[in-house]
């Protein structure tokens, strides 16, 4: 079985969709593939669908679900030259306490990308940057929008949905960490300007822009992003930058040229020096 959710929900069983158009079995399936080979509750998929009061009618109507998946898988396996003897039962198991979706070795976009960017953040720990921004970049161009963007969320997809952004987010920064200490600030220009106008309160990504217009010989830009993002998260959060940020705006302030160092992402510090 593959299994595509960085992006729009694609579920193939022998090379054959089995991804169903109707809005609740979608989040059905979208709950199955997210965890596939574990077990899901039915209460997890009751109250993924209808929320904290499910109806009186939830484990038959989620019943109908499971077997219009289980149709869809039939017809995949049978177009598939699939194993004889093998059921659309043995790919959507039921178990005790729920369902299982078996992807019998199949791929995974989202356990692709943990793969790939354990291995670039390995490279940054090595500080190997070009392998790191390899892997890290190889790992982001799984993504082709946003995780499950054509599946309506209810309280567990939204909650892995929050959490694979995170991760995507991590790798990103990441990823420009070594971009920069490699010194393709010019290449990064374009990118942090869509990226800090997207997220204008992220402090990385907003340190990550100073510094490369900084060393783009654009100064004055560099400080302007800092005073942008203060203004808004004092006018949003109520707070001010943090000590790193700060350190890195005084050092852009006062140092010469080629007076900046690249920041160390992930560990709490924007290193410069004068």
């Amino acid at each position: 079985m593959d299994i595509d959710i960085l992006g729009t929900l694609a579920v193939r069983e022998k090379g054959v969709s089995i991804t169903p158009t109707a809005p609740k079995p979608r989040q059905v399936l979208a709950l199955l593939a997210l965890d596939a080979d574990q077990v899901v509750h039915v209460d997890t998929l009751s109250e993924e669908l209808w929320g904290a009061k499910p109806p009186r009618s939830a484990r038959p109507t989620l019943q109908t679900y499971i077997l219009q998946l289980r149709e869809l898988i039939t017809v995949a396996l049978e177009s598939g030259d699939a194993e004889e003897g093998r059921s659309a039962k043995d790919v959507l198991l039921t178990v005790p306490g729920g369902y299982l979706l078996k992807s019998d070795g199949g791929t995974s976009d989202v356990r692709e990308f943990e793969r790939l960017a354990g291995m670039g953040y390995r490279a940054m720990d090595a500080e190997d940057y070009p392998g790191a921004a390899q892997r890290l970049r190889e790992a982001l161009e799984l993504w082709t929008g946003p995780a499950l963007a054509d599946v309506h969320a209810g309280t567990h997809l939204e909650t892995q949905v929050k959490r694979l952004e995170e991760s995507r987010l991590c790798a990103l920064d990441q990823r420009i960490d070594a971009d920069l200490r490699l010194g393709r600030h010019r290449e990064l220009l374009a990118e942090l300007t869509v990226l800090v106008s997207r997220y204008p309160t992220h402090e990385s990504l907003c340190g990550q822009y100073m510094l490369a217009l900084y060393r783009s010989g654009r100064r004055g830009e560099a400080l302007d992003a800092y005073q942008r993002l203060r203004a808004t998260l004092v006018r949003t959060l109520g707070l001010e930058p943090s000590p790193a940020l700060g350190k890195l705006q005084r050092s852009i302030l006062m140092a010469g040229p080629e007076g900046v160092v690249p920041p160390a992402s992930g560990s709490g510090r924007l290193t410069a020096i004068g």
